[in-house]
């Protein structure tokens, strides 16, 4: 049995300055390099599993901080505490950094917000997710005894793995078996903002499956199919077993590599008969740039920067929203894609995101965005946008000026990276 590492107790704070001086969590969604993180419970405490992008974030000193809020936009914490170096499992990760420490249980309540931050804190250094994660604690997260991991044994700290990539499932104590199942899914584009969802079909309620099988204790899985599959975990020991999803993406997942995944994302911009035209082109990936070309009317240096734009927020949603389904496919990978990542955002106690835009409404007008929580088996981490018909005008400007920008150098900007 692994030596659980506990930190003391925590201080309870009455006057000590918050870590987020405002509720705003836009910078968690730009692209780039991300605090990572995951959790295991282990007896009487949870073991953090950290993955910093750069070592030197805690060199010279510096603190790992931990924090917890009673909701994201409180105005301060309920604790928050420096983590001691002496409790840290720390190696280097290439440039990088994989640390982990336990925090008693005791301590932890369903819907607590942890903020972890490596270094010194700052005005804004809540919104840098190089530097800082935010975790909601779920029951499932409070009670999940194992972790996913990579060949090498390393937290794996995503949901998501290309086919044919190996990785483990790491149980705490006693080893678990696994039993695996793959259903079968049809994953669906998110809907225009202004589309009502009661206009559209029902969901299947169940799942088919479409194969299954159990692994023995401590042995890597591989997938050759890509789909959704669901590990269900536990058993010995008296264990409860417990279930996870798992994304089996084909190709270079989050990255676009073939024709057809370039072709795909662009079911918010064109037509059917259009993207039909596309596939069936003698050379479709040519095919893709001649599209961007025409949209930048000939100008190729703005036709190579439409393409930078589009696919890289496409491989950013992937990233970020991955679920049962491609990130870019999900309704935060909509907006993501379409319009940008959001300039402004906020985190309510009721679990519900809203995404502010100040120029996207028509006329350049400020408009909001609500997703609400619709968390699953599959998806413990779902948003639904909530859609409006008041949307309709924004939505049908905003693909306009992909399909026919100003004839200027650049496409439509991130103007919050």
């Amino acid at each position: 049995m692994r030596v659980r590492l506990l930190l003391p107790a925590l201080l309870l704070l009455s006057a000590s300055r918050p870590l987020a001086p405002r509720p705003d969590y836009a910078g968690l969604y730009r692209d780039g390099p991300r605090l990572e993180v995951d959790t295991r419970r282990e007896g009487d405490s949870m073991r953090l599993l950290l993955r910093l992008p750069e070592a030197a974030r805690l060199r010279g000193g510096r603190p790992l901080r931990v924090a917890g809020w009673p909701i994201f936009d409180a105005k301060a914490p309920l604790w928050e505490d420096s983590v001691p170096r002496r409790g840290w499992r720390a190696r280097p990760d290439g440039e990088g950094l994989r640390l982990s420490f336990c925090l008693p249980a005791a301590q932890l309540t369903n819907g607590l917000v942890l903020q972890l931050q490596a270094g010194e804190a700052s005005a804004d250094a809540y919104q840098d997710a190089a530097t800082t994660a935010w975790l909601r604690l779920t029951p499932e997260q409070l009670s999940r005894p194992f972790v996913l991991t990579d060949s090498a044994g390393q937290p794996l700290l995503r949901r998501y793995v290309q086919t044919g990539e190996a990785f483990g499932v790491e149980s705490f104590g006693l080893y678990q078996p696994v039993r695996w199942k793959r259903y079968q899914v049809q994953p669906a584009a998110a809907l225009p903002p202004m589309t009502d969802p009661r206009t559209q079909p029902a969901g299947p309620r169940v799942l088919p499956v479409l194969d299954s099988a159990t692994v023995a204790p401590g042995q890597l899985l591989r997938f050759a199919q890509p789909g959704l599959y669901a590990l269900k975990v536990g058993g010995n020991g008296g264990e409860a077993p417990r279930t996870v999803a798992v994304l089996v993406a084909p190709n270079q997942y989050p990255a676009l590599t073939t024709a057809a995944e370039l072709i795909e994302p662009l079911l918010y911009l064109t037509t059917s008969q259009e993207r039909q035209r596309l596939t069936d082109a003698p050379d479709p990936k040519r095919a893709v740039d001649k599209f961007w070309l025409d949209a930048a009317h000939g100008n190729q240096a703005q036709g190579k920067q439409l393409i930078r734009s589009y696919y890289g927020r496409v491989t950013a949603a992937n990233r970020l929203f991955a679920a049962h389904k491609a990130g870019w496919l999900t309704d935060r990978g909509l907006l993501y894609v379409v319009l940008g990542p959001p300039p402004s955002v906020r985190r309510l106690p009721s679990g519900e995101e809203r995404w502010f835009y100040p120029e996207a409404g028509v006329g350049g007008s400020p408009v909001t965005f609500s997703f609400r929580p619709k968390p699953s088996t599959f998806a413990p981490d779902y948003y639904e946008l909530v859609r409006r018909p008041e949307y309709e005008l924004l939505w049908y400007a905003a693909v306009e000026q992909w399909r026919t920008p100003p004839t200027a150098p650049s496409a439509p900007t991130d103007r919050n990276r």
